[in-house]
This record gives C-alpha cells, structure tokens and sequence, in this order.
C-alpha cells in the first residue's frame, strides 16, 4: 500500500499550489470578483485569508509546542492588512508562502506546536501542518480558479492524499458519534480507498482494499476521482455530483455533525 507524502513532498506540493493559486488571481478580471465557493468572499478576501494562513501557522510551528496559539500570532492575524493593488498583494502572498516554507524546513517534520485538531490520527507538529497546509492552498486554488472562470480538477498526488488527511484531521474524534454506528467508504477512481467508522468511541478512518466483496458492509459509499471527494468533503461539490451507494440520508448527518473535541 502507498506512504503518505514525505515531508519534502509536502513543501515542494504547498509551493507548487500556493504557485497555482497567483496564477489564478493575477488571470482573474478583477480582485472584487466573487467566489462561489465562499460565500460573502472576493477573491482579494481569499487571498488575504490564505496570506494570512501561511503566517499565522508559520508563527505557530516556530513557537514550538504549546496548549493555544501564541497571542502575538492571533493578534497579528486580527489586524491583518494587505496590499490592494494587485502585483503588491501577488508578492505579499509569495512572501508568505515563502516564510511558512522556511520555518518548516527550519522545524523538519517532528517538531511539536499547536494545532486545533485532535492528535488521535493527525500528530500536532510540523508535519501535521505542513500536510494540512497542502490541502488548505489546493482547495482555496480551486476556489480562485472557479472565481477566475477556469476551476480544474486537484492533482492526483494532492488529491490522493487529501481524502485521507480530511479524515485523519479534519474528522477524526474521540468524542461519541450520537446516532447508531456505521461505517463510510470512499473510493477514488485512481484506486485508493478508505473507511471511516463511527460509534461510541469516535472517528477514526483507516486505508481499505478497493471496492470489493465486503463493499456493502459499509452504509453509505461514496465514488468518485480523488479530486471530486476531496472537493466534496470541503463541500466544494454537492454529494449529487458523485455516486452514493447506501443510505445517503447518514452523509448529512456526519456533514451536521459538530463533535465536542
């Protein structure tokens, strides 16, 4: 079975999508041009959002482990200004993907810092980080390029691993699922797939064999390319937009389900 991303990978991936995400902006007819995809969002407002993502983890994998984000960072992030016109912003935004870059590479992959999710499948360090950031620039690329009139699909490498780190990061809990226990599979068309069960005890997702025999077992699965479910658990793209096999009533529960940790 296929390793996740090295960390270099995961550097070079957060360049080549942050790269990505300029190009789409500096193509766009204009900085005040909606998106889609965030609601009440320009696309000047996306760009500050992911500018200001890149430096606010970028103070928070420098300060080294800790119980909260450093107060200087937050505040930082709060009173956040940009450059307005556009070639300004497009450096400004190099620039941070530029230092985030360098305190990963400075931090290496293991060390410890903050970070909002559960440690249960995704470690609270650089990598954890350094992965989730991957995901971050990919998906807010799409959301420039649908801005700018052009989405494309993420790249397979990108999107491969993105299934995956929404579930270890972004769904993964100890905190006990209210409704009765079940299982969801997702199947990307480029042959990897994964199961997520919740119960009592959590959330927690593993790397399953492709679709086979025991696909049924699960009650509700979902397929689709890696890039459509990596889209879809961002809720980028409606569940219509991919077959469900099962009951698809239990993917809006686990969509409105808000766990305490």
């Amino acid at each position: 079975m296929e390793n996740t991303l090295e960390f270099p990978d995961l550097l070079r991936l957060i360049h080549e999508r942050s790269t990505a995400f300029r190009a789409a902006v500096a193509a766009a007819p204009s900085l005040d041009a909606q998106v889609p995809t965030c609601p009440d969002w320009t696309l000047f407002d996306l760009v500050k959002h992911l500018g200001g993502g890149d430096r606010f983890w970028a103070a928070i994998v420098g300060a080294g482990p800790a119980d909260a984000p450093p107060a200087e960072a937050v505040a930082a992030r709060a009173a956040l200004e940009v450059p307005r016109e556009r070639e300004a912003l497009l450096a400004w935004l190099k620039e941070s993907t530029e230092l985030l870059l360098g305190v990963l590479r400075e931090a290496g992959p293991d060390a410890g810092c903050w970070a909002w999710w559960s440690a249960l499948q995704t470690p609270r360090s650089s990598g954890g980080v350094a992965r989730h950031r991957v995901q971050e620039s990919a998906v807010h690329t799409y959301d420039a390029q649908l801005a700018a009139g052009a989405p494309q699909p993420l790249p397979v490498e990108v999107a491969l691993d993105g299934v995956e780190e929404f579930l270890f990061t972004c769904v993964a809990t100890p905190s006990a699922w209210p409704h009765k226990p079940t299982t969801f599979d997702f199947h990307a068309a480029e042959g990897r797939s994964w199961r997520l069960t919740v119960d009592g005890d959590g959330a927690r997702s593993t790397r399953i064999s492709a679709p086979g025999e025991d696909s049924d077992e699960a009650g509700a699965s979902v397929h689709g390319t890696a890039s459509e479910l990596v889209l879809y658990l961002y809720d980028r793209i409606p569940a219509a937009s991919l077959r469900v096999d099962g009951d698809a009533g239990l993917l809006d529960l686990l969509r409105a389900w808000e766990p305490e940790d």
